[in-house]
Formats: structure tokens, C-alpha cells, sequence
């Protein structure tokens, strides 16, 4: 199978803007506001947000890019699971944040929120994690209800760093690697 490189450190591989060139200069994720984290095998840092195969539509391959408009996914789960209007709050802060307003408050428990809970063992054996854990907190700081979230991406086979290498230089035309999705 072969593609090419869609977005590129937050924009359209063909974008030639300053704020498209500084975010790669600068290897900046602009989903996260800092260096992207996504890396290839040896630690380079690899700024592909999607991949484009031929034959099919753009393919999200890095998970924070999920994470557009400030987490707006949380909030359309927590807005699912506990109604409209949520207010999300890291989770070491939810309870006292819902003591404070006596209000109910979503307690976040992720990555930049408050970190992985680790899951109960089975049987006493393995570590187990989940992503995200929203859970609802009372306005008198009752545990109400919580909902687990786990954040996939399509994995890629092949190799996109003749396009990478391409875009860091400055070539915003679609370079073809043997890109494509697992």
C-alpha cells in the first residue's frame, strides 16, 4: 500500500503558512501547545497527525490528535454520559472544586489531567490502565457515576520518512511513501 503524509505538526502537509512552517521548525504540536510527542523507532520526532492512503479518506494516526479544540472529545463524553454543560476539572482538584461551588463537577483522569488510574487486578496479576476516566462528583463530593474511555489510533505499516524528510525541508508538494494502515 502506499500514502502520503496528511497533516503534518497540526496542519495540511501542503500548507505553506508561517504558522504551518513554525510549527515545524519549532516541532510544535498545536493540539497540545507544546512539542509534539508522537517519535518514530529511533526517537526522531515524527509530526504526522494523519495519513492519506490512495484509495481511502485522511487516517488519524496519533492519538493527541484527538485532543483538538481544548479536549473537546472529554467534553462530548462527559456531555453523553452525564448530561449537557459539564464542567471538567482535573482530577485531584474535582472534589474540592465541588465542595467549593456545590455543584456537580467531572473529575478527569488522563494524560495532563490528573494522570492514568490503574485498574483493579485480575486475579491478582497484570497492571491495567484506561485512558480516560470521566467521573461525575456531587456539589457535596459523592462519587455519582464514571464512564472509562480508551483513545485509539490506527497503527502504520511501511514508512513515511521520505515525506517526513521532504516537509522538514520545506516541500509541501505529496511525497508517496509505503505508507499505509494496520
Amino acid at each position: 500500500m502506499a500514502g502520503s503524509i496528511h497533516e503534518f505538526f497540526g496542519y495540511r502537509a501542503a500548507d505553506g503558512s508561517v504558522r504551518a512552517k513554525d510549527a515545524v521548525a519549532a516541532a510544535q504540536c498545536p493540539f497540545l501547545g507544546e512539542t509534539c510527542e508522537k517519535t518514530l523507532n529511533d526517537a526522531t520526532i515524527s509530526g504526522a497527525c494523519t495519513v492519506k492512503p490512495i484509495t481511502t479518506e485522511p487516517v488519524i494516526c496519533c492519538p493527541i490528535r484527538l485532543y483538538a479544540d481544548r479536549y473537546r472529545i472529554l467534553h462530548e463524553i462527559a456531555n453523553r454520559a452525564f448530561g449537557p454543560d459539564q464542567v471538567l476539572v482535573p482530577g485531584p482538584q474535582a472534589r474540592s472544586t465541588a465542595l467549593h461551588q456545590n455543584r456537580p463537577i467531572v473529575a478527569v483522569f488522563g494524560q495532563r489531567w490528573g494522570g492514568e488510574l490503574r485498574l483493579p487486578k485480575k486475579g491478582g496479576h497484570g497492571n491495567y490502565f484506561v485512558d480516560w476516566i470521566l467521573a461525575l462528583v456531587s456539589g457535596t463530593g459523592e462519587l455519582l457515576e464514571f464512564v472509562a474511555a480508551e483513545v485509539q489510533t490506527v497503527d502504520t505499516t511501511g514508512n513515511y520518512r521520505p515525506a517526513r524528510l521532504a516537509l522538514m525541508e520545506g516541500k509541501r508538494e505529496s511525497t508517496r511513501t509505503t505508507v499505509g494502515i494496520n
